[in-house]
């Protein structure tokens, strides 16, 4: 029996073909259960009401400011922040319960360990396989303003790791690959060049073989077999276009206060 109440949010748009998957972890386990979606036209919102959640229908300030929106409706101490692509087992739950069912919990972030999905087949090495901050302490809580990459920041951070994954179907086929790291990589050269940062084609190029190496030699992507090495290319392809992305921002800016002849 848990001793610390859980909420658990998500935020969703045009989730309708995955998130029966997530919820059906969700829904009955966790005490609160709330959902964030920002406009969807499909069948999102009515799967949601019917799994029982709080659902609130918002815009889109960004991934960042969401979470934080989402983190203001849970109501209780400890927080599980899951997407709609990931999926919750009963051997999760269970250890998830064990943890909170200490009378003392001197850990303020919880680490699950990622079980990526990539056509039909678990990667196990690499950048998808890597623990992710998914429970956590509430207070004083909040997640870094950026369009992408949000960070959770904690003041005290004291971090424990679980032992059971959690399963993540990332990308629904190869066309949601591209095009999610598309948008990931533009989103988070926006966050670069609206901090200031700057960069080159040439710097952005360098990053291609140098993510590339890491992702496939140094975290091992190679043992993944052809999953692993389309992986890599696609984590080389997601720093050169975010890094490319950039040049052009700053470029275009600059254009835009040259002097007229």
């Amino acid at each position: 029996m848990r001793k610390h109440k859980l909420s658990c949010f998500l935020i969703v748009c045009n989730e309708g073909d995955r998130l029966d998957r997530c919820l059906k972890g969700l829904a009955g386990w966790v005490d609160q259960l709330v959902i964030l979606d920002s406009g969807s036209s499909d069948n999102t919102v009515e799967i949601a009401e019917r799994c029982g959640a709080e659902v609130h229908c918002t815009d889109w300030p960004g991934f960042g400011a969401q979470r934080n929106r989402a983190l203001t409706y849970c109501q209780h101490e400890w927080v599980l922040n899951i997407d709609a692509d990931e999926e919750i087992t009963p051997e999760l739950q269970a250890e998830i319960d064990l943890f909170l069912s200490r009378d003392v919990i001197p850990e303020t972030l919880v680490k699950i360990p990622w079980q990526t999905i990539l056509f039909g087949k678990a990667v196990n090495f690499g950048r998808y396989a890597s623990p992710q901050g998914k429970l956590f302490f509430k207070n004083g809580a909040r997640f870094k303003d950026a369009a992408v990459h949000e960070t959770l920041i904690l003041p005290i951070e004291k971090v424990c790791c679980l032992s059971t994954k959690l399963i993540h179907y990332s990308w629904r086929d190869y066309r949601h690959l591209q095009e999610k790291h598309i948008q990931y990589a533009a989103l988070s050269a926006a966050d670069k060049f609206k901090s200031g940062k700057r960069s080159s084609l040439a710097y952005a190029s360098l990053r291609f073989f140098t993510d590339f190496i890491q992702q496939y030699l140094l975290r091992l992507g190679c043992l993944d077999g052809w999953r692993g090495f389309l992986l890599a290319l696609v984590l080389g392809q997601y720093a050169f276009n975010k890094y490319a992305g950039l040049v052009v921002l700053q470029r275009s800016t600059a254009l835009t206060h040259e002097s007229p002849l």
